[in-house]
């Protein structure tokens, strides 16, 4: 990379810290909270470090003229946020630290200063913050973690009904098309049964994978914010404590706790990660395995049903039973539902049945009409 390269790159970030500073700066004018305003004038405060230490690098090069004056795009921000409140902002605010962190990351002149560090942990203040707007993460904030954390059984139910769904509604499919070509009883038994565990392993392997991202995602960020405690403890003390702050503390509260927390480093990236990040390191999003696991069992229960009068009986009468049972299943599945979202069960139920129905009657269609082709 060229020295004029450079010049423009170091330019480029000190406007964006400046234009930072502005906005945060009219925040904290507009906000009617006192520790809230406290926390946007700190942040504004290090915006100005950071295009504080751009304007030293352009010193360095010779390129340092004159201090520039804030965009016209966060003078807009400014006077939205004065005019209409912080939380108007407050999105757009968090968005540009987290692309501001990104881009800090591959810049060799931050290593070590705790710029980085600082884009995202304002980042991750102002989501602590969005949480209550105007007020701090108190109050409906606890109330509304709360219902989150009641809701947990209601996400396993959820995931439940809908496995077993997917399992029911594909499989009788592909038994009623397969039944529709007319092939006998053991074939459609044999197609059944490798559609279960076909459906079911393909279930259990994107489950797998989506649980094992997550965790190995957690794992990463929790890794990072151990190089920071390491590196910059006094850095991750401010952030808990601006954090602390922001959940309602006062700002002696919040900096005698943040003190307490980092001087044991153990306890500290404990706190760090579940605070700022909002991940349980104990647990890092449950284990893929029992994920996987459940995911196979849920679909499989649901995929047996239209296969098993298959094993008792041959012709219309197996295709009859096994429409009888997955619509029976089907309704059940409804009902189910309504316990997510409080509608009829009856209605829930019914419209289930028709929908898996429909489905098991145009892949009947489709197979009829591919059996009659090969037979002629």
């Amino acid at each position: 990379m060229s020295a004029l390269d450079d010049v423009t790159r170091y330019r480029r970030n000190r406007q964006d810290e400046i234009d930072s500073a502005t906005v945060y700066e009219a925040m904290a004018s507009a906000e009617s909270q006192p520790q809230l305003a406290e926390v946007y004038q700190r942040l504004a405060a290090t915006e100005r470090e950071h295009a504080e230490f751009w304007a030293e690098k352009l010193r360095e090069t010779g390129a340092e003229r004159s201090t520039p004056q804030p965009s016209w795009r966060a003078r807009v921000l400014a006077w939205l946020a004065g005019h209409f409140g912080p939380d108007v902002v407050a999105p757009t605010m968090r968005a540009g630290e987290a692309t501001g962190g990104a881009g800090y990351a591959t810049q060799p002149e931050v290593e070590g200063t705790g710029i980085a560090a600082d884009e995202r942990s304002h980042d991750r203040l102002l989501a602590a913050i969005s949480e209550a707007p105007g007020r701090g993460a108190e109050g409906n904030v606890l109330a509304r973690l709360e219902g989150r954390h009641r809701a947990t059984s209601g996400n396993a139910l959820r995931a439940a009904v809908l496995g077993a769904n997917d399992g029911l509604v594909s499989n009788l499919s592909l038994v009623m098309g397969v039944a529709g070509a007319a092939l006998d009883a053991t074939a459609i038994l044999i197609t059944g049964l490798a559609g279960l565990l076909a459906g079911a392993g393909s279930m259990a392997m994107g489950e797998w994978l989506s649980v094992q991202s997550s965790r190995e995602l957690y794992q990463r960020q929790i890794d990072i914010e151990a190089a920071e405690l390491a590196e910059v403890p006094e850095e991750e003390e401010e952030e808990l404590a601006l954090i602390y702050e922001a959940k309602g503390l006062s700002r002696d509260q919040a900096e005698q706790l943040a003190e307490r927390l980092v001087a044991d480093e153990a306890t500290a990236l404990d706190t760090l990660a579940r605070e700022e990040l909002g991940i349980d390191p104990e647990e890092l999003g449950g284990s893929a395995w029992e994920a996987a696991g459940a995911s196979f069992i849920l679909f499989a229960l649901g995929a047996i049903v239209p296969v098993i009068p298959f094993f008792a009986f041959t012709g219309i009468t197996a295709v009859g039973t096994s429409l009888l049972l997955s619509a029976i299943a089907l309704f059940l599945v409804g009902g189910a539902i309504t316990v997510l979202t409080g509608r009829s069960v009856l209605y829930s139920g019914a419209r289930q049945v028709v929908i898996g129905l429909a489905a098991a009657g145009l892949t009947y269609g489709v197979g009829t009409l591919i059996g009659v082709s090969l037979a002629g």
